[in-house]
């Protein structure tokens, strides 16, 4: 396995051209030849860090002898992962997986050009004859983590530190939103947006500056800690980490976490390609599948509390709780969803808007 760093492939014609060919069919025998593109590092703690933990347990429960990876880290979304995926398909990789949402434009486009290998898109929502999407039902876990801070805050106001404003977070907004207003019908959320995956400083910045604004109570849709230990800092009520288990970052402040488990996807994928019965496909787990995990709670969250958290998870395992039940109204006024009636999968990628309460 190798792993490559942007500050060692650019070098020439951009990141992809100075890529190693290692491992070649030629060398590796039947090995199927997988490949990362991750936008992070590993060692963020949080999204590039599951998906490279799921890499590696695919490979223990498939066999080295079986499966060879590749891992390119620090891959920014737009043109430059486009020179990423054409230059991992020129090398011979079997199957590649693009790990971030930004990705998809050019993971199609190289699909196209090497209809002979398998491309397989993060967060995606389109996909080819040799392009699959697979994605976890984050805002499931949401639901449990805004039933913990609607309970227990103390001011009434949370926050959430989003990426991107794109449906995967909106969706992820709107179910901790309504779970928190089940338990608080006057709880407020403050969205702010960083427009980055993994900005330490912005997030630091941004937690600073809701705490100021009376958040006593915080989640986010980025990658890494900080918000984490700026609420450690402050000694807030707490927050949620994302992706991982974050406590040994603010043991005191870190309430729960949402934890991504991409192993069992990785496995059927890079199973499928070794025995020659890839086909495109969707994929969308979440806790029921066990793709989406919620960590240990913090001795600190009351009892009542933990079991209306656990009501709420296991209710949407056994599927008498819904995220997105109605009735549900706009920050704007205007009725999205009515009594008795749900936001189903087919109408998830098309909420653009946010639920009443929410501060965006």
């Amino acid at each position: 396995m190798s792993i490559i760093t942007r500050r060692t492939a650019i070098k020439i014609g951009g990141a992809a051209a100075a890529l190693p060919l290692i491992g070649s069919k030629a060398f590796a025998g039947e090995k199927v030849r997988a490949a990362f593109v991750l936008i992070g590092t590993p060692d963020d703690n949080g999204w590039n860090y599951g998906h490279d933990l799921g890499r590696r347990e695919m490979i223990e429960a498939l066999g080295a002898d079986k499966v060879e990876t590749t891992v390119v880290t620090n891959v920014a979304e737009g043109p430059d992962s486009e020179r990423v995926f054409r230059e991992l398909a020129q090398q011979g990789h079997d199957i590649i997986f693009g790990t971030s949402f930004g990705y998809g434009d050019a993971m199609l486009k190289v699909a196209k050009q090497f209809p002979d290998v398998k491309f397989e898109w993060a967060t995606g929502y389109q996909t080819a004859s040799n392009l699959s999407i697979y994605n976890a039902r984050f805002h499931e876990g949401r639901s449990v983590l805004g039933t913990i801070a609607g309970a227990m805050s103390e001011t009434g106001i949370g926050a959430y530190i989003g990426s991107f404003p794109i449906p995967e977070v909106v969706m992820g907004i709107n179910a901790f939103h309504l779970a928190a207003r089940k338990q608080n019908p006057d709880f407020i959320t403050k969205v702010v947006y960083v427009n980055s995956w993994f900005d330490p400083a912005k997030e630091a910045d941004a937690a600073r500056a809701l705490i100021d604004q009376g958040v006593d109570v915080i989640t986010q849709h980025t990658d890494g800690p900080a918000a984490l230990q700026v609420a450690e800092e402050r000694g807030i009520i707490g927050g949620f980490g994302q992706g991982a288990d974050m406590s040994a970052f603010a043991p005191k402040a870190h309430l729960t976490s949402i934890i991504d488990i991409w192993s069992p996807y990785y496995i059927k994928a890079v199973k499928s390609v070794i025995e020659g019965t890839w086909a495109e496909g969707s994929s969308w787990e979440g806790l029921a599948a066990g793709e989406v995990v919620i960590g240990p709670y913090n001795e600190k969250i009351p009892a009542d509390v933990v079991a209306a958290a656990e009501a709420v998870r296991l209710g949407i395992i056994d599927g008498s709780v819904h995220p997105f039940a109605g009735p549900i109204t706009d920050n704007e006024g205007t009725v999205r969803v009515e009594a008795g009636d749900v936001i189903d999968d087919g109408e998830f990628w098309g909420v653009d808007w946010y639920a009443a309460g929410v501060e965006a």
